[in-house]
């Protein structure tokens, strides 16, 4: 099973935790070690505002802090220490003495560099240019001498990574804090940080630290990442454990490297203020001269054209030695961005001069902070800072190493003990965040959490769990069709605390017009003792479904609720026995296989009949076929997040290829038919900076053999009320069958870059969608009841069954999306076969999914 992530329905389910959130405090303790602690707040000294992202540092040690967004902080390191420095981009390094091996706290007032140029005032009567900008030359040479200043520009390179992620609950209603039920918990609730310039109080739900050491080689390309310790604790499991902080990477910036075109972040990609075409869509404006440590310093502000566009807005700095290298950077998005629930984001990156003139990457650091609402209400805070560090160039290792894995972990590299993080951390964790491992411990063990996890859970994967067994999908307790009516469901599964080897599904039904009683019974072992549902799969599996489907439709998206909502007529039904026996497996590299064994009786059911084409219209009440699959699944690069229910893919860059080769036999358990199906799909989501994503599907397939209509390939169509990305929306149920077709699908999200240029509607923050599929194809003479006998008549009652012609089906849309930040409406246009019976112009398709 493979699903995409929805990243706005993940901020959702965390905000479902507060109701019954409860944690207890227990702070890390190293009573032992004589503790040098310095605390404080640092501020601008004319204007006396708060400063953010100060480096303070500990003299003649490696601890260090930064301070936050009310320009706090907190530092401790253990031995006797009697300097501390503090130093910002801008502003004058300051230097204070304190007192070694005990409390410390400090009242600091930075002042600003020596300024060699005023600050440029921005009129609005004025037209902005970028010709004979200064502002803009300069960015042009940063822009063109960003290879030499790149990391990645020499033959090979060496460097230590240290990795903090922290993930927190924010702004607790003080109405559920003083509730006599949590009231209880209240002892938890002094963890504080200050957001959007205001403190609040945080709740911890995710935090890890990790190091690493990363080997990059030019040519050939290769890099290569080694895991050397990790420490994580996670109250989120509802959301899946495996590949959440590879989510979380992805999220609050895997690689923010402001010298690629674009930044991957927030599930989005932003311009880089430094990109190649970044004149085209920021304005650029000096802003101050400055010298720090004897080095000169340009100061550029800027700002994107189009407030609503996904750009950030914030200052260089710049060198004038001639390099043009960015020293640092500090980026943050406006109000009127078009993106949902995001109230802050703050990033800072920081360059450090190394020999032979670049300037290498020591820091970033990235704040994002989410809510429901804009300004109030619960929110979800989320924290990444990195240090790079021990860099070396021009170091080659044997060549044999280049050839080990991209990925990989030491043995041994979980290190809970806290003595092992305070000597191999850069800095130092401020009081809260050092005390979060020990409040989600506490925390996991509490009956309440564990109500608000369980619901959680089951609103996000339709699977409740009842001890050692899930019951679910909650989404298929109730549908309704023409020949089931009512139909109700109960199904469930077993999970690896009931056996890790063995794994039982299945599912009861009963449609209230039909009368019958559909059911399911699947039985896995695994051979990896790894769940079914989760990577890597080593497993056989046998199963046996009585059932009733669409044709051409998956069992799921019959039964599911949604689908019972249809337009047109929608008479074809069939009921299926299938009994099938399969072995499947993943394999390190993200190829996986199945081969399956499976013998399939179906009997047409509602309007739809069974009828040979010969003299005396022969009724068949049952077509059997017995079938020898192979499947191949080649996704590379592949990331999951998985968990106790299911793995989804996480979407990325990368292509994913699928191949089926279906081989039907006769003579064996009562296979009616000999032919050979194949069918192939190609995969990529295509990123395209401030043009939003596509998604691009390439399909085709052939069936070679004589067979009867239902064995052949059956467009998949859609006359739900639901947009389907790979279905095709305006054409109806077995509309279309064929024994060789190509196709492409396309799906385009522009993330409103063309309504946010639009005035009054641009304040709506909607987006807009295009999709366009085309279907070329054809049937041969000797799948065609109308030239070749011993085949079944094509259905001729409800809408009617054609062979795809030479004319490709074509049909396109246009939709309006972030309606309301979850309502989607797409217009969808046929442009041929519309002589068909039922086949209309135009459709209108509805969507409902919360977004980011």
């Amino acid at each position: 099973m493979y699903y995409k992530i929805n990243t706005a329905a993940f901020i959702y389910y965390l905000l479902l935790l507060i109701p019954l959130y409860g944690a207890a405090q227990q702070a890390d303790s190293l009573k032992s070690v004589k503790v040098t602690r310095v605390s404080g707040q640092v501020t601008d000294a004319v204007s006396g505002q708060p400063l953010a992202l100060v480096s303070i540092s500990v003299a003649g040690s490696k601890y260090g802090a930064s301070s936050d967004s009310q320009g706090r902080f907190n530092l401790s390191a253990p031995g006797s220490y009697s300097r501390i420095t503090f130093s910002r981009v801008g502003y004058q390094p300051l230097t204070k003495t304190i007192k070694p091996g005990q409390p410390n706290e400090l009242q600091v007032r930075l002042a600003a560099s020596q300024t060699q140029l005023k600050e440029v005032s921005i009129s609005s009567g004025r037209r902005y240019r970028n010709k004979g900008n200064p502002a803009v030359d300069l960015i042009r040479q940063v822009i063109a001498h960003k290879e030499q200043n790149r990391m990645e520009s020499s033959s090979y390179l060496q460097y230590d990574q240290y990795e903090r992620i922290g993930l927190f609950l924010s702004n607790t209603p003080s109405l559920l804090i003083n509730n006599r039920f949590f009231r209880g918990f209240s002892f938890m609730m002094d963890t504080a940080a200050g957001i959007n310039k205001r403190p609040q109080t945080t709740l911890p739900v995710y935090f890890s630290e990790k190091t690493f050491q990363n080997y990059y080689r030019e040519n050939p390309s290769k890099s290569i990442r080694v895991l050397t310790a990790q420490k994580e604790t996670n109250v989120i499991k509802f959301v899946d454990t495996a590949g959440v902080d590879i989510y979380l990477n992805r999220f609050y910036g895997n690689n923010i490297d402001i010298y690629t075109n674009n930044i991957f972040i927030i599930d989005r990609q932003f311009l880089s203020p430094i990109a190649d075409h970044a004149p085209d869509f920021y304005q650029f404006f000096i802003t101050d001269t400055v010298s720090q440590g004897g080095e000169k310093l340009v100061e550029l502000r800027f700002t994107p054209r189009n407030k609503g566009d996904l750009l950030f807005e914030g200052r260089l700095w710049v060198t004038l030695d001639g390099h043009y290298a960015v020293k640092s950077c500090d980026m943050n998005v406006n109000q009127q961005i078009n993106l949902n629930y995001m109230r802050s984001l703050a990033i800072r990156v920081d360059f450090q001069a190394y020999p032979g003139g670049r300037y290498y990457l020591t820091k970033s650091d990235m704040k994002a902070d989410f809510g429901v609402l804009r300004n109030k209400g619960v929110g979800v805070l989320g924290e990444r800072t990195v240090f790079y560090s021990n860099y070396k160039l021009n170091a080659p290792l044997p060549a044999t190493f280049y050839e080990g894995k991209s990925v990989q972990i030491l043995p041994n590299s979980n290190q809970p003990d806290t003595t092992y993080w305070l000597h191999h951390r850069p800095d130092t964790l401020s009081p809260d965040q050092a005390r979060v491992y020990a409040h989600i411990t506490r925390l996991e063990g509490m009956p309440s959490f564990k109500r608000a996890t369980w619901i959680a859970s089951t609103l996000d994967h339709g699977f409740a769990d009842v001890g050692p067994v899930q019951l679910g999908p909650i989404g298929a307790f109730f549908s309704f069709s023409n020949v089931e009516g009512a139909r109700f469901q109960l199904g469930g599964r077993t999970t690896p605390k009931l056996n890790k080897t063995i794994y039982l599904e299945g599912y009861d039904a009963y449609g209230t017009k039909d009368k019958q009683f559909k059911y399911e019974l699947s039985a896995y072992i695994s051979l990896n003792q790894t769940p079914y549902y989760l990577f890597p799969n080593n497993f056989f599996k046998i199963s046996y479904l009585y059932d009733i489907n669409i044709p051409g439709q998956s069992f799921a998206s019959s039964q599911s609720a949604l689908s019972s909502f249809q337009t047109g007529k929608s008479g074809y039904y069939l009921y299926n026995k299938i009994f099938s026996v399969s072995y499947a497996k993943d394999l390190e590299n993200h190829l996986s296989y199945n081969l399956t064994l499976e013998n399939w009786d179906q009997q047409a059911a509602g309007t739809l009949v069974y009828q040979l084409n010969d003299a005396n219209n022969t009724l068949v009440h049952n077509l059997t076929t017995h079938e020898a699959d192979l499947g191949i699944r080649y996704a590379p690069n592949e990331q999951f997040l998985q968990g106790t229910y299911r793995r989804r893919t996480i979407v990325s860059k990368y292509p994913i290829f699928n191949l089926l080769i279906k081989e039907g036999s006769t003579g064996i358990g009562n296979g009616g038919y000999r032919y050979t199906n194949i069918g192939a799909t190609i995969t990529k989501h295509f990123y395209l900076s401030q043009l939003g994503f596509a998604d691009v599907t390439v399909l085709g397939g052939v069936v070679l053999g004589k067979v009867p209509f239902p064995l052949l390939n059956i467009s998949p169509s859609n006359q739900s009320i639901v947009f389907v990305a790979n279905s095709y929306n305006t054409m109806n149920y077995l509309e279309f069958v064929s024994d060789h077709y190509v196709g492409i699908n396309l799906n385009q999200s522009f993330n409103g870059f063309f309504l946010n240029k639009i005035p009054l509607i641009k304040h709506l923050k909607w987006r807009e969608y295009l999709s366009a599929k085309i279907l070329y194809g054809g049937l041969r003479n000797e799948n065609n009841p109308l030239y070749t006998t011993g085949l079944y008549q094509f259905p001729s009652s409800s809408n009617g069954t054609y062979a795809l012609g030479n004319t490709p089906y074509i049909e396109a849309g246009a939709g309006i999306g972030n309606i309301f930040k979850f309502f989607r409406v797409d217009v969808i246009k046929r442009f041929n076969y519309l002589d068909h019976p039922g086949a209309a112009p135009y459709v209108i398709k509805f969507s409902f999914y919360p977004q980011l």
